[in-house]
């Protein structure tokens, strides 16, 4: 059977960060709701191969697959608002397009043809847009465009798009998010950006189906018409995308404007109902209207760019609102922290995260962190290199071993308790060569985390090189450090806690990654519940407890009340 997926194309225009990410995400939340199957995939325009050997504060987080890819974090938000796993072929960058042709071009593939753009790269683009769809398994494929429209470097991703709409005719709706700004000086919002933007893309033979207008105020019916005049697109196509208490709200505030039935009627199909988001308001209205307030400070060295930690930060934004409660994150350099400073710097936190990241930069303030939570009975979750600096501080405070560090911090420490993997130490390439994706992992039977998860048996995305040195295994064990999980085979420690602490726990690999609204990651929930408990009861609290103390029990007999 022919390929009969719907594609839908998201570019963007007048600027970057208008939020394509996100508002693709949301309009595929609604279609799922409404019984789709639908996937999100995108397209970045830079010469790398992947965002695997990026700086964070280049790109931000780079986000991992359950397939090892290494890929942008708005692939994050898609499985965050989906919940359904991504892959390698949902990121794909001009670097691997490049890659890809120049191969075939060595081999001899185009038999000594000129291999030019078009069509050569545009058909590969063109190739990769489709994929998803092929075998079935999607109904709808949103593919979003990286950039703005008018980069030099999107030319050929706008150029393959204009190919697609001709050959796949009404099985696909082109969506171009835009800025209408607001001059405060004559109170008007303006229009002309936007048209610009539409008739750039114009100009490359694109003509946007609908319209999502990034605004501060309200465009009002009469900006609504003006901009479908000029744009070319019906009035009821002009979406307006508002900014929201928090981005979980967005797919509602689109249904409210009718923009996944716009999209169904344009690709034809039928739009009955309204989409099912029960849950998904539950989830909001909870997060929104919290009745308490914990405060957890995230240790790491690229604060400056909070997206370098986005999906932590989403992820105790889950774990926080399950119960009611506002997760405030404070953001601290770990460059700053010294061991004079370091309580200071913690002191009123009802909770510690010591955030991944590569390097000795900002490594010793990780360990003083470490120090402080452990000490002060802080709540405490060490992720990824946070675990590996959670080892070092127990070598060196606990154990005693003097100078004990991680090869890759200290290449001469004489307690390497950190080591390169086995399978790591004759790698020379940087890219995509690390421990990547889903491993399983098997927890001790009867732990603390084998009861948090509700299982012994689990898996967990990776990204790393070092790990825990075994030759040093059983000197911590016989100290009462706990190592709750290895990988099945019990070689590599994927999970270690310490017993006389309220919540002490640090993981090699990255549970950010498996984090949803409405179920949030295991560790992150024990993490923002043994915060609470660090919490001054409210008077509505203590009254409650107060009062169901001197309730009657539901076998007291009338006579005893």
């Amino acid at each position: 059977m022919a390929n009969q997926a719907k594609y839908i194309f998201v570019t963007g225009g007048v600027t970057s960060s208008l939020g394509k990410g996100i508002v693709a995400s949301s309009l595929a939340k609604l279609l799922q709701a409404r019984g789709f199957s639908v996937t999100i995939q995108k397209f970045d325009p830079y010469l790398n191969i992947d965002p695997g050997t990026l700086n964070p504060y280049e790109h931000g987080e780079c986000y991992v697959t359950n397939d090892g890819a290494e890929t942008d974090l708005d692939l994050g938000h898609y499985e965050r608002y989906l919940n359904r796993p991504t892959s390698q072929a949902n990121n794909v960058t001009t670097g691997r397009i490049y890659q890809h042709v120049i191969d075939k071009e060595r081999r001899g593939d185009y038999l000594g043809k000129t291999v030019q753009i078009i069509p050569h790269i545009t058909d590969e683009i063109k190739r990769r847009m489709l994929l998803l769809g092929e075998d079935g398994r999607y109904e709808i494929v949103i593919t979003e465009i990286g950039g703005t429209v008018g980069d030099i470097e999107a030319l050929p991703f706008i150029e393959a798009v204009r190919q697609l709409r001709w050959e796949l005719g009404s099985r696909c709706v082109s969506v171009h998010l835009t800025l209408v700004p607001y001059l405060r000086a004559t109170g008007e919002l303006k229009t002309k950006p936007t048209q610009h933007s539409v008739k750039m893309l114009q100009e490359s033979g694109v003509q946007p189906d609908i319209l999502v207008c990034r605004a501060e105020h309200s465009l009002g019916e009469d900006v609504r018409r003006k901009l479908a005049l000029f744009c070319n697109v019906t009035p009821d196509a002009v979406i307006e995308s508002l900014d929201a208490q928090t981005i979980y709200e967005v797919p509602m505030l689109l249904r409210d404007q009718g923009m996944d039935q716009v999209v169904l009627r344009k690709l034809g199909l039928k739009a009955e109902g309204k989409p099912e988001l029960k849950k998904w308001e539950s989830f909001v209205n909870n997060l929104l209207n919290p009745e308490r307030e914990v405060r957890i400070g995230l240790i790491g060295k690229y604060v400056e760019l909070k997206d370098s930690y986005k999906s932590i930060s989403e992820a105790l934004i889950h774990a926080g609102t399950e119960h009611r409660a506002k997760v405030q994150i404070e953001w601290i350099h770990s460059e700053e922290l010294t061991p004079e400073n370091a309580a200071t710097h913690l002191k009123g936190l009802h909770g510690v995260l010591v955030a991944p990241g590569f390097g000795a930069r900002g490594f010793e303030g990780k360990i003083e962190a470490v120090r402080i939570a452990r000490e002060h009975q802080i709540p405490f979750l060490g992720i990824c290199f946070g675990m590996q600096a959670s080892v070092i501080e127990y070598a060196r405070n606990v154990l005693g071993l003097q100078g004990a560090n991680s090869s890759e911090v200290d290449s001469e420490t004489p307690h390497a308790v950190i080591d390169l993997m086995a399978g790591q130490k004759d790698i020379t390439d940087k890219g995509g060569t690390m421990r990547l994706g889903a491993c399983d992992c098997a927890l001790e039977p009867g732990s603390k985390l084998a009861q948090l998860y509700g299982s012994e048996f689990i898996s967990e995305r990776h990204r790393h090189r070092y790990e825990f040195n075994n030759a040093y295994r059983n000197l911590f064990l016989e100290s009462g450090y706990e190592i709750s999980g290895t990988s099945p085979d019990g070689r590599l420690v994927e999970l270690i806690e310490l017993k006389d602490h309220p919540f002490f726990t640090a993981c090699q690999y990255h549970p950010e990654f498996l984090s949803r609204p409405g179920k949030p990651h295991p560790l992150f929930r024990g993490l923002a519940e043994a915060a609470q408990q660090r919490l001054p009861r409210s008077p509505q609290e203590a009254l409650r407890t107060q009062q169901a103390q001197q309730s009657p029990s539901p076998s007291a007999s009338p006579s005893s009340v």
